[in-house]
């Protein structure tokens, strides 16, 4: 046997010839499925015809190269093939926000992220999936990634989750919506020691409204309301939120309480000026309540008493007699 013969007959990895390798690399190239895989130093030995597809990426210019990335992202960053390569799993929450180990016997990890696609000037949500291979001795070989674009369903399950947050009258975010932006929020202020500030809103009168003019009338109301809060609290951070029947709840990050009654006193004068008729309210038309609360929240501190400030100011704003704003001690 020649040289030449001896060293084609050598095993390329465990129970595979140099001759089924290379048909094993040719096979993976046709499979739909879009598939990449780098060598034990993080070198592409295969871009298949779907990778290039799906990312736009010639396999001319990756294969042989470490820069497989460039078909992901704008700028160098580990892909999760890298990650197993490099021994840095341990490192993947700084890079994918949802990740699993694969079930069942075989080595691997899953992820799912939303990824730039630079060649393609568009933005795809993948689930990825890579695995290790060893040989016998336990020697890493190569790393396999998959790729499937999700982006359709991440979409509507996105847009699920909207709905799921929203009022559908009012179009603005609903209980939920609130509840989960305010936990965000407050977790956020702790951390950056900022202040936090919320307003509660209830419209006057309005059962009687409701009872003189009808629901159809009632509902029209509460979407002008709604409209009024939007146009009085613009900032793209601040939350406006359908808190329950005619009440409305804002939520201000980063303002303290006296940035807060800004707000509130643009709020009111917005729905007076709307001067929506009302023949049971203040002045003959359509008129708010507000309670204001604000806090510089800290880790021993609870959230329910930035609610529970707001509400109690605005039930005293009620008790007053209605049409007015009141900040803890602060009345106008």
């Amino acid at each position: 046997m020649s040289a030449k013969e001896k060293e084609e007959a050598k095993p390329a990895g465990k129970g595979v010839s140099k001759a089924d390798d290379s048909f094993a690399v040719k096979l993976m190239q046709f499979l739909v499925v879009p598939t990449f895989v780098l060598d034990a130093q993080g070198q592409v030995l295969v871009w298949n015809n779907a990778c290039e597809h799906l990312t736009g990426l010639p396999a001319a210019e990756v294969v042989g190269t470490r820069d497989h990335w460039r078909g992901f992202f704008d700028a160098p960053r580990p892909c999760l093939s890298d990650l197993i390569v490099q021994n840095r799993l341990s490192e993947i929450d700084a890079f994918y926000t949802v990740y699993e180990a694969s079930s069942g016997q075989v080595p691997g990890v899953h992820v799912e992220s939303w990824c730039m696609m630079p060649r393609l000037g568009t933005e795809l949500y993948l689930g990825i999936d890579a695995g290790p291979i060893y040989d016998a001795q336990g020697t890493l070989l190569a790393v396999v990634e998959t790729l499937r674009d999700m982006s359709a369903q991440k979409i509507a399950q996105n847009e699920l989750e909207r709905l799921a947050t929203y009022d559908g009258l009012t179009g603005i975010v609903n209980r939920r919506g609130f509840d989960e932006r305010l936990n965000a929020e407050w977790t956020r202020s702790i951390r950056d020691k900022l202040p936090l500030s919320l307003i509660m809103i209830d419209i006057d009168h309005f059962k009687l409204y409701n009872d003189t003019y009808g629901y159809q009338m009632g509902d029209a109301c509460l979407k002008k309301i709604a409209g009024s809060l939007s146009w009085a609290a613009f900032r793209p951070s601040d939350l406006i939120a359908r808190y329950g029947g005619e009440e409305f709840a804002i939520v201000l990050p980063s303002i303290d309480e006296e940035g807060a009654r800004i707000v509130a006193a643009r709020v009111r004068d917005v729905v007076t000026a709307r001067a929506i008729p009302h023949s049971g309210g203040e002045g003959g038309i359509v008129t708010v309540s507000i309670g204001v609360s604000a806090v510089t929240p800290e880790a021993d501190m609870k959230q329910e008493n930035l609610i529970a400030l707001a509400e109690r100011a605005l039930y005293q704003a009620k008790r007053i007699g209605r049409d007015c704003i009141v900040s803890q001690d602060w009345i106008t």
